[in-house]
């Protein structure tokens, strides 16, 4: 027990130590002085109980309200600067690098006193910078920087010491105000006056000169500038002129930046919980607040959302926009600044099907990031169209090629060679061999493939416009097995039972699409197909069934034109390179097929050469004998001799050609 609370005991003792790191800070964190006057700013070191030896600092501070008039290194634990301290008035920075010989241990210790100047009123914030960095004395340059304190401070003019001045139209000197025009009045406490002296300008101290401007005690400024004003006063009084009196007068009469507002995912989205984003500046008094408003333009979203004028409410970036129906919106966000000046951007926002969540007005949009333009998207599937095309093309010339030289028993020039020379060869020896061609002709002729008479088939139907209102157009297509083939596309109400058919016609790939040329009454539909081809009518196709609504979404001029223009476009093109697709697999397919089933032919027509080969060799031996037999009993003459040499020459080509396997043929593509 006691060795636990030993070990308690240590941890609380140490483990500060070991898990704290130095901090800085600045000395006072806080204040207010007025404009002309300087104040002095320590910059503090706590070590937090580690030895440092080294220190990187860098501070940055509001150049149009503080000046650093110098920095000083009398008093500082820093023993060593690697340079002077460094400062820039016209970029608000101030760098110090130094080091501590031997390390140091403070928990309050001064690096540097820098003294400032105050330039001008507001706000100002005296702020470490990031790259800032305290080092430990371990010999491995260890950064030990945790914590830095910024200081925010306060500027003010100095205390009235002449007349008393107010303003009926800017009252407030903290306070931004919209109006160009001012009006100051003033007074002397102390008394009449002989006259009063008096400058407008931007600078906060100014002194006015010594002549008067009149015994009036007010006046009146017309059509200023944007920005910081100053009203410097002072009364003339038996002789003499008193004290300056400084007034501000902050003048912002310009609404905030234009700015964009971002609809995430995006502004056309099937999405009906959308997020705004918004953000912009204002140069003079700043932005004070945002409010948006959603304003319904479609009647099913005026019908849910009611009629009357929608309301702005205070928002801040990112909005998620409360739950929406499907229809079009004008989203308007509205930013006002501390003047209350205020900018106003409207966007246009469509919350839409799904299917048409990618189109967008410059283009198709990929995973609601990157917009491709219409152009370059029609661009890209023409290309790749042409493309299949040509690939079909291709594929199609090839098995052309396959069958033309299947139907027409055309061997392979080498197979045709031999076989040339085989006849040659017959001709001299026999016609034991024809009967091997025979069989060969035979096998190539009655093994030929035969065609097959093809049934009409039903169309397919790939696409149709389920679930319209009776203010959309309705579109139906698909694919027949035939290009170029006659569709008849029935109707049929089942309320009225009434039954309409329309023709028409696919084109060269097999694709057809028919769009009606008025609007279906609404009420329920069965669609069916069929292929026509003379008087011939293929099976019906399956019945699809649709539902035609009596209201129909207003999507609005834009949506429309996507719908019947750039999707029309996007289902025929998609439709074409399907329809390619599947033309070159089919051809492709089938002419693998007939490839095969031909160079299986080919390899029968070499067997049986061979086998004529044999067969020749056999009959010039034999032809050899009878003639060897002559030789017993009578020595060769003449044509004899030579003959026998003829023959002795064939037999050995033979020879050479059976040993050589002439008949392993190179497979050629066509």
């Amino acid at each position: 027990m006691k060795r636990y609370f030993l070990i308690l005991i240590l941890t609380v003792l140490f483990l500060p130590k070991i898990i704290l790191a130095s901090s800085l800070s600045l000395s006072p964190s806080a204040g207010t002085f007025s404009v002309g006057s300087t104040f002095n700013v320590a910059v503090l070191l706590d070590t937090k109980g580690k030895s440092v030896n080294a220190m990187q600092i860098f501070l940055s501070y509001p150049a149009d309200k503080l000046q650093i008039v110098s920095p000083s290194t009398g008093k500082s634990i820093v023993g060593v600067w690697a340079s002077p301290p460094k400062f820039d008035n016209s970029k608000g920075t101030m760098s110090l690098e130094g080091g501590v010989p031997g390390g140091i241990v403070v928990s309050s210790g001064v690096i540097t006193n820098i003294t400032f100047r105050v330039k001008s009123t507001g706000e100002g914030i005296v702020r470490f910078k990031d790259d800032s960095e305290i080092y430990l004395d371990d010999g491995l340059a260890t950064k030990d920087l945790s914590q830095a304190s910024n200081a925010v401070y306060q500027f003010r003019l100095p205390p009235p010491a002449g007349p008393t001045v107010v303003s009926e139209t800017h009252s407030d000197q903290s306070i931004w105000y919209q109006s160009k025009n001012v009006i100051l009045r003033f007074a002397n406490e102390a008394g009449e006056v002989g006259g009063f002296s008096y400058i407008l300008n931007n600078d906060p101290v100014s002194e006015p000169d010594n002549i008067s401007e009149g015994t009036l005690k007010s006046v009146a400024y017309n059509d200023l500038d944007d920005g910081k004003l100053f009203f410097h006063i002072k009364a003339l009084r038996d002789g003499l002129w008193g004290g300056t009196t400084h007034f501000a007068i902050n003048i912002d009469a310009t609404p905030p930046s234009p700015f964009p507002v971002d609809i995430l995912p995006s502004s056309r989205t099937a999405s009906t919980s959308p997020v705004a984003q918004f953000a912009t500046t204002d140069q003079l008094s700043g932005v004070d607040y945002y409010e948006i408003k959603i304003e319904p333009l479609s009647t099913d979203a005026i019908n849910v959302l009611g009629s009357g004028a929608s309301l702005y409410v205070e928002a801040t970036s990112p909005y998620v926009i409360p739950k929406l129906v499907k229809g079009s919106y004008d989203v308007t966000v509205r930013v006002f600044d501390k003047a209350q000046n205020v900018r106003e951007i409207k966007k246009h926002l469509t919350i839409t099907n799904l299917i048409f969540g990618f189109m967008g007005d410059n283009g198709v949009r990929i995973r609601g990031i990157v917009t491709l333009p219409w152009i370059l998207a029609f661009g890209i599937g023409i290309l790749l169209l042409l493309v299949l095309l040509y690939g079909a093309y291709r594929v199609w010339r090839w098995r052309q090629r396959i069958i033309l030289a299947h139907g027409g028993k055309k061997l392979p020039e080498d197979i045709a060679r031999e076989l040339s020379e085989l006849q040659k060869y017959r001709e001299k020896y026999g016609a034991s061999t024809l009967v091997v061609l025979f069989i060969l002709l035979s096998f190539l002729s009655f093994n030929s493939v035969k065609a097959q008479t093809t049934e009409i088939a039903p169309p397919l139907i790939d696409t149709v416009s389920e679930n319209i209102s009776n203010k959309e157009i309705f579109y139906i297509g698909g694919k027949t097995n035939i290009p170029e083939q006659e569709v008849v596309l029935y109707f049929q109400n089942l309320i009225s039972g009434e039954t309409l058919s329309y023709n028409v016609l696919s084109d060269k790939d097999g694709n057809w699409f028919y769009r009606h040329n008025k609007f279906l009454p609404a009420g329920e539909f069965l669609l069916w197909t069929q292929s026509k081809k003379g008087e011939t009518m293929s099976p019906p196709s399956p019945q699809e069934r649709i539902t035609v609504e009596k209201t129909a979404i207003q999507f609005g001029a834009n949506r429309l034109s996507y719908e019947v223009i750039y999707l029309f476009v996007i289902i025929l093109l998609g439709l074409a390179l399907i329809g390619l697709i599947i033309f070159i697999i089919y051809h492709y397919h089938h002419g693998r097929k007939k490839y095969l089933e031909f160079q299986n032919e080919i390899r029968n027509a070499e067997e049986s050469i061979k086998r004529g080969f044999a067969i020749l060799h056999r009959d010039i031996q034999a032809e050899l004998a009878v003639i060897g037999k002559m030789k017993l009993s009578k020595e060769l003459v003449g044509e004899e001799k030579q003959k026998e040499e003829q023959l002795m020459r064939d037999l050995d080509d033979v020879q050479k050609r059976i040993g050589d396997e002439i008949w392993q043929i190179k497979k050629e593509t066509w």
